[in-house]
């Protein structure tokens, strides 16, 4: 009879007594298969093999669970180790911060000391001019007292020699006196009577504090720091970059600034602002990866600020510091063929764009190269050709100035149109106040744009003609003349706008 007990490494097979001797020779002892031929041992077999095999189940569990034990031994001391070193950053937050604060209350404190020695430095400063004014007026009182007592003295003699009634004494002093008095009623009349105070009593100062207010109103921490040594930050935000000034420029009305990348920083790009060029506030004109920048189309004889800045993944950094840089004082340019309407317009452009002719009999309209919104600009047009069959016009437009018909005609443009004997200012196909006086060939038309009084004048041969044409002059504005085939026009720029006595 056989038994087989499973779930071991091996079956065992418990055999009759009686086929023992036959099987015996054939048994296989202990994994394989088990011949037990006598019945009073079969139960030891089974519990010996049963303790054999629990041993090592044992040793194998045990292993197991040791090793894992012991990983998650190790992962309990980290994590102990991490929670002791957030306690200890937490500590070091603390100290940080009030370091931080002592730092930045030191710092405000030297900032408000440089204001206080600022401020006595310009309170010396009007003291003084204080006491100059007040030293000027004096040493004019006294030249002025003592010109009236002269003048009392004289007077006092003359009396006196009115009251002489010798006739010949009088004779032998009356011309000399005449001649005095004369002299000193002219000289009076130029050193006191028309005399004014030399220096104004109001203190002609005015304290340009508005860059310092932006300044303090920009000051504010840095998202960033540095990364130090064996101190775990985040990649840091870039340094300012460094400007080179020998680099920058200002040409006509455009600007370029130049920059050298900060050290040691990576740098994905930078950003470069500019004020308004009469202080005010700052406006993004540039992005990119380039370290050079042009920015054109800006507004003549203004002083624009310039700065940059660096950006990168962890943040933008500090701003550069400040350049300054002038645009030109009076305004250079050129007709510009593309805003008058390209290859199509009929204009002929030469002399590097100077001048222009047209070859149709319709009107059209040549735009300049530059626009302004602000300041003092004249510029003048030389008649090389002209028909007395025609009539130019001259004046300013809108970029969007309807091309094809005179200067003039549409709410776009603002002009004055003339011929042989006379001109008309014109607006919106409006034209009014006849002005004699017109051109031939050689002769010379200016245009006066005055933007901070929003006026529009103009010239002939130098002289104006009539008193101004235009008022409340806002926006953007292009030179603009319209032609036909009978004139060719140069035009001159970069002149100095002459005084008007009319306003």
């Amino acid at each position: 009879m056989q038994y087989k007990v499973k779930n071991f490494d091996c079956t065992f097979n418990f055999i009759a007594e009686a086929d023992a001797g036959a099987r015996l020779k054939n048994s296989s002892f202990p994994f394989t298969r088990c011949s037990i031929f006598h019945p009073s041992r079969n139960f030891s077999m089974l519990s010996f093999m049963c303790t054999k095999l629990k041993l090592k189940l044992y040793t194998v569990f045990y292993t197991e669970l040791s090793h894992n034990l012991q990983q998650l031994s190790e992962k309990a001391r980290s994590t102990t180790e991490f929670i002791q070193r957030l306690k200890g950053m937490s500590d070091k937050v603390t100290e940080s911060c009030m370091e931080f604060e002592r730092l930045v209350t030191a710092q405000c404190e030297a900032l408000i000391q440089a204001i206080h020695d600022r401020r006595e430095y310009l309170l010396e400063a009007i003291r003084m001019d204080k006491d100059t004014k007040i030293r000027i007026l004096k040493d004019q009182q006294s030249n002025c007292t003592g010109k009236l007592q002269q003048t009392t003295g004289l007077i006092q003699f003359c009396i006196e020699a009115l009251k002489e009634t010798d006739s010949a004494a009088f004779l032998q002093v009356g011309s000399m006196l005449i001649n005095r008095v004369a002299n000193t009623d002219m000289t009076w009349h130029q050193e006191v009577t028309n005399a004014a105070p030399r220096v104004s009593p109001i203190v002609d100062l005015t304290l340009d504090d508005a860059a310092l207010v932006r300044a303090i109103d920009n000051l504010n921490f840095m998202q960033m720091k540095a990364v130090k040594d064996e101190e775990e930050r985040l990649p840091a935000a870039p340094l300012a970059p460094t400007i080179v000034p020998e680099d920058c420029s200002a040409e006509n009305n455009s600007v370029t600034v130049a920059w050298h990348a900060p050290a040691h920083s990576f740098v994905d790009g930078y950003v470069l602002e500019l004020d308004d060029g009469s202080g005010g506030e700052f406006r993004e004109v540039y992005c990119g990866k380039e370290t050079i920048c042009t920015v054109d189309g800006l507004h003549f004889n203004s002083m624009y600020n310039a700065r940059v800045k660096a950006f990168n993944n962890a943040g933008e950094g500090e701003y550069s510091e400040l350049i300054g840089l002038q645009t030109a004082e009076v305004a250079w340019f050129t007709f510009d063929p593309i805003l008058s309407g390209g290859a199509g317009s009929g204009l002929v452009f030469s002399n590097n764009n100077a001048t222009v002719s047209v070859e149709g009999w319709e009107h059209r309209v040549a735009l300049g190269s530059v626009g302004f919104s602000r300041g003092i600009h004249y510029w003048e047009f030389t008649v090389d050709k002209y028909t007395m069959d025609t009539d130019p016009a001259f004046g300013v437009a809108r970029i969007d100035v309807n091309r094809n018909k005179m200067l003039g005609k549409d709410e776009k443009s603002f002009a004055m149109y003339i011929d042989g004997q006379r001109s008309w200012f014109q607006h919106n196909s409006v034209h009014e106040r006849r002005v004699e006086g017109g051109i031939t060939t050689g002769s010379t038309i200016g245009v006066l744009l005055d933007l901070e009084r929003h006026t529009l004048s103009f010239l002939v041969n130098e002289m104006p003609q009539g008193s101004v044409a235009f008022r409340d002059l806002y926006g953007v504005f292009y030179p603009a003349v319209s032609i036909n085939r009978g004139v060719t026009l140069t035009l001159h720029t970069a002149l100095v706008a002459p005084k008007m006595d009319y306003f």
